[in-house]
C-alpha cells in the first residue's frame, strides 16, 4: 500500500476518461433503447467483462475473498442507490432545467466527504474540505446558465377577459412553471446524494473484505455489484417494459462497446475506492467536466467563455489542492 500512495489518482484519471467514453456511446444508444434501456446497457453488457477481469485474476493465481456477512449490506446498498441516483438524475434532466440539474448532482464530493465522515470514519482535513469546494464550485460555475443580454420583452394586455383561473392572478401554466423551480433542485440534489451513498457503499464493501489484494478485493466488489444490478433491471424490464429487453438484445453489436467501457471505468473507480477515501476519488474525478470540454473544444471547435474558462481554473486549483493535501 505504501508503494501505491500515487496509483488512486492514476486510476481515477483512467476511470473519468473510460466514463467519459462510455457516456458517449450510451448516448447514441438512448434514442434506440430510451433511458432505461440505455442504462439496463452499463449493467447488462458490462457483466461479462467484469467477470473476465476476475477469472483473469484467479488465472494469475489469485484467490478469490470470503466475504462476510457485513459484506452485502454494503454491496446492496452500493448497487441500488448506484440505480436510484441514475433514475433521479433523468428525472432531473426532464424537469426543463437540465444545466441546474448538472450542477446539483455535482456537488456529489461534498456530500461523499460528509456520508464518509458518517459512515466510514474517512477524515477531511481542511485542505481537502477547500479543495473539495473550490473544485466542486468550478463545476456549479461552468454549469450556470448565462443570462440573456436583453430582458425579455413584456406581452402586451390581452383584451379579451380572462378566464376564471386567469382572474386569480396565476394560470395553470404558470402554477406549473413554478412548481418546476423546486423540483429539479431537489431531484438533482437527491442524485447527487445517491450517487454519493453509492460510492460509499462500494467502499465500505472492498474494505469489509480485509483483502491483503487490494485489486482482487476491487475486482470481485465490482462482479458482484454488476450482476446484482443487471438481474434486478433485467427482472424489472421482464415484467414491465419487455419490448425495451428485446430491443436491448437486438441492439447488442453497439451496447458491447459501451458495456466494456462501463466495466473499464468501473474496475478503475473501484481500484481507487480501494486505495483512497471516496471523497478524494470523487472530486478528483471531475477532471472528467475537463476531458468534456476539451472534446467540446478541439473536436467541436466551440470556444471557451470567460465563464467556463473561470469554472476550469477553479476546478484545476481545487485537484492540485487536493493531490497536495493527499
Amino acid at each position: 500500500m505504501a508503494g501505491s500512495s500515487w496509483l488512486w489518482a492514476v486510476f481515477t484519471i483512467v476511470a473519468a476518461a473510460a466514463q467519459t467514453v462510455r457516456n458517449a456511446a450510451q448516448r447514441e444508444l438512448t434514442g434506440k433503447l430510451g433511458t432505461v434501456g440505455a442504462t439496463q446497457v452499463r449493467f447488462l453488457f458490462g457483466c461479462p467483462f467484469a467477470v473476465i477481469f476476475l477469472l483473469a485474476l484467479l488465472g494469475a493465481g489469485g484467490a478469490l475473498p470470503r466475504p462476510t456477512l457485513g459484506f452485502w449490506p454494503w454491496l446492496l446498498g452500493g448497487a441500488l442507490t448506484q440505480i436510484a441516483a441514475t433514475a433521479l438524475m433523468l428525472a432531473a434532466m426532464r424537469e426543463r432545467s437540465f444545466v441546474v440539474a448538472i450542477a446539483y448532482i455535482k456537488t456529489e464530493p461534498v456530500q461523499v466527504a460528509l456520508f464518509g465522515l458518517l459512515f466510514l470514519g474517512d477524515a477531511v482535513t481542511p485542505m481537502m474540505a477547500a479543495a473539495i469546494g473550490i473544485a466542486t464550485a468550478g463545476v456549479v460555475v461552468m454549469s450556470l446558465k448565462r443570462p440573456p443580454p436583453y430582458p425579455p420583452p413584456r406581452p402586451l394586455p390581452n383584451p379579451l377577459p380572462q378566464a376564471a383561473e386567469g382572474r386569480a392572478g396565476v394560470t395553470g401554466e404558470g402554477r406549473k412553471e413554478a412548481g418546476r423551480g423546486w423540483r429539479p433542485t431537489l431531484l438533482g440534489l437527491s442524485a447527487g446524494a445517491a450517487f454519493a451513498l453509492s460510492a460509499i457503499g462500494y467502499r465500505g464493501a472492498i474494505l469489509s473484505l480485509h483483502d491483503q489484494s487490494y485489486v482482487m478485493a476491487a475486482t470481485f466488489t465490482m462482479a458482484a455489484g454488476l450482476v446484482v444490478q443487471s438481474m434486478l433491471l433485467t427482472l424489472y424490464l421482464a415484467l414491465r417494459k419487455r419490448a425495451v429487453l428485446i430491443a436491448i438484445c437486438a441492439a447488442w453489436q453497439p451496447s458491447l462497446f459501451a458495456g466494456f467501457m462501463g466495466a473499464l471505468a468501473s474496475q478503475f473507480w473501484f481500484l481507487a475506492f480501494a486505495l483512497a477515501t471516496a471523497a478524494n476519488v470523487r472530486t478528483l474525478a471531475l477532471v472528467e467536466v475537463l476531458f468534456a470540454q476539451a472534446i467540446s473544444r478541439f473536436v467541436f471547435r466551440q470556444p471557451v467563455s470567460a465563464r467556463e474558462g473561470a469554472g476550469i481554473a477553479m476546478i484545476v486549483i481545487g485537484v492540485v489542492l487536493l493531490m497536495w493535501a493527499h
